[in-house]
């Protein structure tokens, strides 16, 4: 009997993360995903991202339209995608507004551990970053301030459910 691969977010390579980005942001700009536009954006050869695509079929984070040679992103895929943006934001405004590092900075390491945090860690870092930016009220030395605007979210589900591609990063910071 041959074992099924895991479909567990954390079996995902950073690149192949960078392929269901892509496809994701190029759904929605352009209509449409093909091996060649991924290629073209991630500045990769056809041969390379047909390799890559096939591992993320098999475990069932993308697949085909019949009729034709278009990606689209599974509901396990389209998930994922939207909870690694979501991570990836929480990530670059704690360190950029709160940690204070530069914004290249809190780009380039949000970007490598987007993959890696765990459901619950992203839902509990969320409810943790709220916390930070509500304690104490207007003029308390103990809130923290950031661009994020955390406050409007009901919940880290409500905030994952609104990630659309690169919106919540500052203008030429998204992928």
């Amino acid at each position: 009997m041959v074992e099924e691969e895991s479909t567990d977010s954390r079996d995902l390579s950073h690149s192949m993360v960078h392929y269901l980005l892509t496809i994701h942001k190029l759904k929605e700009s352009k209509g449409r995903a093909r091996v060649t536009d991924i290629a073209k954006e991630l500045g990769l050869t056809k041969g390379s991202v047909s390799t890559a695509i096939n591992r993320l079929k098999k475990k069932n984070f993308v697949t085909s339209e019949e009729d034709c040679k278009f990606l689209v992103l599974t509901p396990l895929g389209h998930g994922e995608v939207h909870r690694i943006l979501s991570a990836r934001t929480l990530l670059f405004y704690f360190w950029r507004d709160f940690v204070g590092v530069s914004e290249e900075v809190a780009k380039r390491d949000s970007c490598h551990m987007e993959h890696l945090m765990d459901r619950e860690t992203a839902l509990k870092f969320f409810e943790f970053m709220k916390k930070l930016v509500s304690v104490g009220g207007e003029n308390s030395q103990l809130r923290f301030e950031t661009a994020l605007d955390i406050r409007s979210f009901k919940s880290a589900e409500d905030f994952i459910t609104a990630q659309k591609g690169d919106s919540y990063l500052p203008e030429g910071l998204s992928q």
